[in-house]
């Protein structure tokens, strides 16, 4: 078994190539975190998780969308996956990232695109997240959303607590019934935009949580974090507001003990279910986004 202290040796390392110069353990690692290249694999982890009481957010892998062509492919694809969803009577709704979408491209076309997902997923009664990306992306996504938000009620968006903006951005997007899934952010941000300390990102993540807690609206608490989780549970208790009034979300492959463990416990849990063919770019840029992420994937490789 390897040891934490050998863990966090590779965690420091100045390069990846030296993290993952193995190639079989990299594809052990990446299975382990990615539910396979196709909708096919993917619904299968799906069933699986269903099985287990958990339900699931199809994510299809997609990096440097450069073109309308590459846009328009990734429409295509998620109504694949609700129709698939649909088929298969799976628990699972879809996230998708606007830049994907052709955000980045062009404001006008990820708000066109997202909008044919999200009229999509009505006909299948379904929702779709919209997710967060790095802080550049924040105002357009979140102005995507609220027009969005205006036309239909089965979608939703995430914020990040690293953020200095993000109380402001909740406060605002409650007013509009939005449905928000917190999560803490793993971009690596500036000190000018974001909090540089995790304690901070903790704090403020508690605070917004019970923010969202109180809203009365369905929302997503997203982290593997023990002591957020035992803290939005004393809220919740505290306040006397009922398991049923909001879901923990975890990654796929990440805490599975702590899961089941939830999940066991009555309160609905969501994993997010990544999948396609574009998981080396994904795996590869989430670890070289921030050096803290390279010590929680091999933490929860070995460890979890």
């Amino acid at each position: 078994m390897i040891t934490k202290d050998a863990l966090l040796y590779l965690s420091k390392q100045e390069s990846l190539k030296n993290i993952l110069t193995n190639v079989s353990l990299f594809k052990k690692i990446t299975d382990r975190f990615v539910a396979g290249e196709t909708i096919e694999e993917a619904s299968l982890a799906v069933k699986e998780l269903n099985k287990l009481n958990i339900s699931a957010s199809f994510d299809h892998l997609g990096e440097a969308i450069k073109s309308e062509e590459e846009a328009e492919a990734e429409v295509v694809e998620y109504g694949k996956i609700l129709s698939k969803i649909d088929k298969d009577g799976l628990n699972s709704n879809v996230s998708l990232k606007p830049t994907q979408l052709g955000l980045s491209i062009n404001p006008e076309l990820g708000l066109r695109n997202i909008r044919r997902v999200v009229e999509k997923a009505r006909a299948y009664n379904n929702f779709v997240r919209i997710d967060m990306e790095d802080s550049q992306y924040t105002t357009a996504t979140i102005d995507m959303f609220k027009v969005l938000r205006k036309e239909y009620d089965n979608v939703g968006i995430v914020i990040q607590s690293y953020l200095y903006r993000s109380k402001d951005d909740i406060d605002d997007l409650l007013k509009c019934g939005a449905r928000i899934r917190l999560c803490k952010g793993a971009y690596d941000e500036p000190a000018t935009v974001a909090f540089s300390k995790k304690f901070d990102t903790d704090k403020n993540y508690i605070e917004l949580s019970k923010t969202l807690l109180e809203s009365g609206i369905y929302h997503g608490i997203a982290t593997h974090d023990v002591k957020m989780i035992k803290a939005v549970r004393e809220f919740s208790k505290e306040k006397n507001i009922p398991k049923s009034a909001y879901e923990f979300q975890m990654l796929y492959g990440v805490r599975r003990d702590l899961q089941l463990k939830l999940a066991g416990g009555g309160y609905g849990i969501r994993v997010y279910v990544p999948y396609g063919k574009h998981w080396y770019p994904y795996f590869m840029r989430r670890l070289a986004e921030r050096p803290a992420n390279v010590w929680f994937i091999m933490k929860n490789f070995f460890l979890g």
